[in-house]
């Protein structure tokens, strides 16, 4: 690239005459200097977009770019939504931030231009777990909330996720308003900086306690905890916001016997010990692995920077620790409720269970069986929260789960949660240890029960403005060119969210989907196999979720179906070609 583009030079200009810091337009002035054109135009070729959930991106100067005026935006647009929302009212919101380096930074300047506004901020004085703020919103009756979060992405990389009044992200038609609001303001000097102190108030100790004490009031099987309360459990925030409550969750449900990974447990944006701090990678549970391998633990728990995902480790027949993928422990936390709900006589016909479009269909085949209503979102835990506010008081949601490693159990906060999931995750082994069963053993259990699913992600990253219409296009390819073999089976259906359309390939006829529109297609075959093809809404990526089934009649069979399956899916991603 030897030279920038009209339009951004023209954005970098405006930055640089704008009113802009000194060191944002020296750092800026130095790579113009340097003729650093790809980065700058990565930087500036578009304004980091204000989505339904709000802003993620790597930190930096530039439009594109997460700091002090990205942040500031989208905060003053939010602020011009709420005010308009509800005229003459007295309006708060909550803030807290995850450990990642300048969260805490990005969490001041978010309280200080909703004060500046005339809005109180309950403002969390330390860092804590997303599900704990969406807790916070509801209780506190605030009309909104904003995390300072990118989950569990790279170092790099920081975020924003804004929340409406019930504690989960906006939804229709308010994510929409909220998006039109940031995008309206055109100038810096329309976000208001100027502090208000009497409008910020400090929270941390007490909206703890309070939401510790609703989790243990969740508690389905007290009495096997009782009886394993010595369960040895090895928990890892990898430097993240866990460390602030899972221990405390796990202790107030009755376990004793909590390693915790001291490599990992001290909060460092940096994230020193992993390549990235996702407890979907192998990766970031190697030293939790190695200290449950050490002490000859039951269970490992590890939890991303903000603790709303969570991935576990457990014991196979062999003795050797294996991780679980986040449809295995989904579907097992489900079984296990239900099968706990039933035991105890809880279930009156009235309960319901949520999973996504992606996310393993054996969670739906297991609520089936015990005759608990189910329902399917789109992907994405906020469309699980808008559902279960949606049918609060009218049915009692039970639990919810996606493949990403997220979890909820019970009402009290409307987004995947980690340390209600550490909790429940700990009682279910408990639970089975109590009956003679490890967590492995239990899952073999499942799949002779209901089937032996099996599903693998595929991520495909493209970075930058080319990666972006990379992805659009291969979207286009797959919508209008289906593939007509997937693992030898003849595709028999396709479900195209973004159109609300699923057709009957053998027939043509075809029929409206009820769910929103969203950038998501599913082929189905015949014999079964489900795959999604989705671009991610917070990262780079474009994502192929595969899906396959069998039977497993004897448990002794299963490694021989599971390398079956593996087959499968390694001849169905090969006839997509990605």
């Amino acid at each position: 690239m030897k030279e920038l583009e009209i339009s951004v030079l023209n954005k970098i200009n405006n930055w640089l005459q704008g009113s802009y810091d000194e060191a944002t337009k020296k750092e800026i002035s130095d790579l113009l200097e340097s003729q650093s054109f790809p980065e700058l135009t990565d930087s500036f070729y578009k304004d980091l977009e204000f989505g339904t959930g709000g802003l993620r991106g790597t930190m930096g100067h530039g439009s594109n770019r997460i700091n002090k005026y990205t942040i500031g935006t989208a905060t003053q647009g939010l602020c011009n939504y709420l005010l308009r929302k509800y005229p003459g009212e007295k309006i708060s919101v909550a803030i807290a931030h995850d450990s990642r380096n300048k969260s805490d930074y990005f969490a001041k300047i978010t309280a200080e231009v909703f004060s500046a506004n005339g809005i109180h901020v309950y403002f969390f004085r330390e860092l804590r777990p997303t599900p704990e703020l969406s807790f916070a919103i509801r209780h506190l009756g605030c009309r909104s909330g904003v995390m300072i979060t990118a989950s569990h992405n790279p170092k790099e990389y920081n975020g924003y996720k804004a929340y409406g009044s019930d504690g989960g992200q906006f939804k229709s038609p308010d994510d929409q308003m909220v998006m039109d609001e940031v995008s309206a303001i055109n100038d810096i000097n329309e976000v208001k900086f100027d502090r208000i102190d009497k409008n910020i108030e400090y929270i941390a100790e007490e909206i703890d306690e309070l939401y510790l004490k609703k989790i243990k009031e969740l508690s389905v099987s007290p009495e096997a905890i009782q009886r394993q309360n010595d369960l040895k459990i090895v928990f890892s925030p990898i430097h993240g916001t866990g460390i602030t409550l899972v221990p405390a969750a796990l202790k107030r449900f009755g376990f004793t016997n909590v390693t915790i990974v001291e490599e990992q447990a001290v909060p460092d944006g940096n994230f020193p010990t992993v390549i990235y701090p996702n407890p979907e990678e192998k990766e970031a549970l190697s030293l939790s692995i190695a200290k449950a391998s050490e002490i000859d633990a039951d269970l490992v728990l590890a939890t991303d920077p903000d603790a709303d995902r969570v991935g576990i480790a457990v014991k196979n027949n062999e003795g050797e620790f294996i991780l679980l993928n986040g449809n295995q422990t989904g579907s097992l936390l489900i079984n296990y409720l239900l099968s706990a709900w039933e035991q105890k006589g809880k279930l009156t016909g009235n309960e319901y269970i949520v999973s996504t479009i992606v996310t393993t269909k054996l969670i739906g085949d297991i609520a089936e069986s015990k005759n608990v209503s189910f329902y399917e979102t789109l992907t994405g835990f906020k469309w699980i929260g808008a559902l279960i506010t949606e049918l609060q008081g009218k049915k009692t949601f039970i639990a919810g789960g996606e493949e990403s490693y997220g979890y909820l159990v019970g009402e009290l906060v409307r987004d995947k949660d980690a340390v209600i999931s550490c909790a429940f995750i700990a009682e279910m082994a408990a639970y089975y240890k109590d009956q003679g069963s490890s967590l492995y053993q239990a899952m073999l259990k499942m799949y002779q029960t209901y089937g032996f699913y099996k599903e693998k992600l595929v991520s495909i990253t493209k970075k930058g403005k080319t990666g972006a219409e990379e992805i659009k296009s291969m979207m286009e390819r797959f919508r209008f060119n289906t593939p007509l073999i997937l693992g030898g089976s003849k595709v028999v259906c396709l479900k195209d969210y973004e159109l609300g359309k699923e057709t009957d390939l053998i027939s043509g006829s075809s029929k409206k989907l009820d769910l929103p529109k969203s950038d998501v297609l599913q082929f189905i075959t015949a014999d079964g196999c489900i795959v999604s093809a989705r671009p991610s809404g917070t990262e780079p990526k474009i994502k192929f979720y595969c899906s396959v089934k069998t039977a497993l009649p004897d448990i002794n069979e299963f490694s021989i179906k599971d390398k079956q399956l593996d087959e499968k899916i390694e001849q169905i991603m090969h006839d997509l070609a990605v």
